[in-house]
């Protein structure tokens, strides 16, 4: 059987890892990528064709928002059948946040799309561009028997791949700047590429991509903190079109039990508004009924976001009230586990 090579498109979106500095201001600006094998030579030594795909405004990561997610996931539907992976170069400050969309976006996935970044420019000295590029491109044209061994979406960062919908941001100096506290890795590379195979993603192998486009920003999230007052609450509660709320709450999901506070919930949650319970720690669950702090939530029919992250149950929000599902039926297909995003 004839080996044949991967093909990987390097899709461009913006962020530091695409940024030179110019030598005679030392402003960052970003570089053509069509460049690429002559700034990085050691892209002709990996085992698969790279295409690139370069934005074309570059767009820093805090400018990131729901219209160039839909981008990002038309160059992947647009070049599905023409390559074998996928690596998303992306500002690192909202990269879990649009990794974590395209998760959900990209049903039914089976093929790797690897977000990747760096902490400093790919034309600086000391830069971690070069290895987190070259490793999430290897990582991408992993193939056995010709089929990619990665079959969802991926965050690369300091010789770790994550599951995406399962990182955040801990660190903006450090280049290990991400963390999954609630998921083993997917990989470490070192000497060798260590794959934790049983972690890897299952998708139903028989179905063809799906890709949705639909996201509704009407949501909120709300950070709870000792002494927040009722009326911040229902100022948040009465913006026009909002359809839900994701609030952070303390520990394993517990709140006030003031009345006001579950009074409010209830009224809004009567009116339609999904409310899903997060918890502030950076690892661990919500488990609503454990405390007697978080057992009136559970009577009101507040939905549990369980172990999920903040990116990743933002995302999975606007894109559950994208479907237009039936209300009866929105609590229990969020606290499923779409993508892996959840235990």
């Amino acid at each position: 059987m004839t080996k044949t090579i991967p093909n990987i498109l390097l899709i461009y979106t913006g962020g530091t890892i695409g940024m030179i500095k110019d030598p005679e201001t030392g402003a960052l600006r970003a570089f053509d990528f069509d460049n690429l094998l002559v700034r990085i030579p050691e892209l002709k030594l990996l085992d698969c064709n790279i295409e690139t795909f370069s934005f074309d405004i570059p767009i820093d990561s805090s400018n990131m928002e729901p219209k160039y997610w839909v981008e990002i996931a038309e160059v992947i539907e647009n070049n599905y059948d023409s390559f074998d992976g996928f690596v998303v170069l992306h500002g690192s400050d909202t990269m879990s946040y649009t990794a974590s969309a395209l998760s959900f976006m990209l049903e039914h996935l089976a093929k790797p799309v690897i977000f990747t970044g760096s902490q400093l420019p790919i034309g600086d000295l000391r830069t971690d561009a070069k290895e987190n590029l070259i490793t999430s491109i290897q990582v991408a044209s992993l193939q056995h028997y010709s089929k990619p061994i990665i079959k969802e979406v991926c965050l690369y960062f300091e010789y770790k791949l994550y599951r995406a919908n399962r990182t955040t941001k801990i660190n903006a100096e450090h280049f290990e700047a991400f963390a999954s506290l609630n998921y083993p890795d997917l990989a470490e590379s070192g000497v060798h590429l260590k794959i934790n195979n049983d972690a890897l993603f299952k998708p139903n192998a028989r179905k063809n991509l799906l890709v949705h486009k639909n996201l509704d920003k009407n949501i909120a999230l709300i950070k709870l903190f000792p002494g927040i007052s009722e009326q911040l609450l229902s100022s948040i509660f009465n913006t026009p079109n909002l359809k839900g709320v994701i609030i952070e709450t303390y520990g394993a999901g517990n709140c006030t039990t003031e009345d006001w506070f579950i009074s409010l919930l209830k009224e809004n949650i009567k009116k339609g508004i999904h409310i899903i319970n997060i918890t502030q720690c950076s690892g661990g669950s919500v488990m609503m009924g454990q405390y007697e702090t978080s057992e009136k939530l559970k009577k009101i029919g507040v939905i549990s976001g369980k172990d999920i992250t903040t990116e990743a149950a933002v995302s999975k929000l606007m894109y559950l009230l994208g479907q237009n599902i039936a209300p009866n039926l929105f609590k229990t297909i969020y606290e499923t586990a779409l993508r892996g995003e959840m235990t």
